[in-house]
């Protein structure tokens, strides 16, 4: 494409959209009906469902990180994977979360935290979109983590000690998400006061002052 008049800068040409990270995306997002048929059928007493639940979640949580590293690592980033990657992300979690309170081995309480918190926080990156993007930080893939192993322990039909464990995981995962994303809200504050955008309106403002002052 030749620039013709002021359109100087031009866009690079994107991935195609039909390739191998998408592909694993949109399998996360087709693996979350199937992974809640497991784990509420027979409102989770059937101990098979329950291991072909947590076979399906693995299988799921694994395609988060895979699609990912193959976007990145090949030049595969598209606006779609940008978008959907998020959406594939709380659908898997969010599901898993309610679902572990409907069948009763989570209290509802944790759920409805967890819940507030990821989609708080997804609300909040919206809001300030226009300032930059606020990465997820070191904290939020610890919380992420925490979450995965927490649900995958809560799933599988242990008992004793070894839900002693899921329990105490799963407590780390509640304070650690509260925590990280009581972090997000200084960080945004702090964006939208230094980002390029703010300071632009910044200069309009005083400009605008000094016209008028003359």
């Amino acid at each position: 494409m030749i620039p013709t008049g002021d359109d100087t800068h031009v866009r690079p040409p994107q991935a195609s959209v039909w390739n191998i990270a998408n592909a694993l995306t949109v399998l996360r997002i087709a693996l979350v009906p199937v992974f809640a048929w497991f784990l509420l059928h027979d409102s989770g007493h059937s101990t098979s469902y329950r291991l072909l639940a947590a076979g399906v979640f693995v299988v799921a949580t694994a395609t988060d990180r895979v699609d990912g590293d193959i976007a990145r690592a090949r030049g595969l980033v598209t606006d779609f994977g940008v978008v959907s990657d998020p959406i594939a992300d709380k659908a898997l979690m969010g599901m898993a979360f309610v679902g572990l309170s409907i069948i009763g081995l989570l209290p509802w309480w944790v759920t409805v935290v967890v819940l507030v918190r990821e989609f708080g926080i997804t609300a909040l990156r919206f809001l300030v979109i226009r300032h930059g993007v606020m990465p997820a930080s070191r904290g939020g893939k610890v919380k992420t983590a925490l979450q995965a192993v927490a649900i995958l322990l809560y799933i599988l039909p242990l008992s004793g000690f070894w839900h002693t464990i899921a329990v105490v995981v799963m407590t780390l995962a509640v304070i650690v998400t509260v925590a990280t994303g009581a972090d997000y809200l200084p960080r945004a504050h702090t964006l939208r006061n230094t980002s390029p955008r703010a300071q632009a309106k910044r200069e309009r403002r005083a400009a605008a002052v000094r016209e008028a002052a003359a």
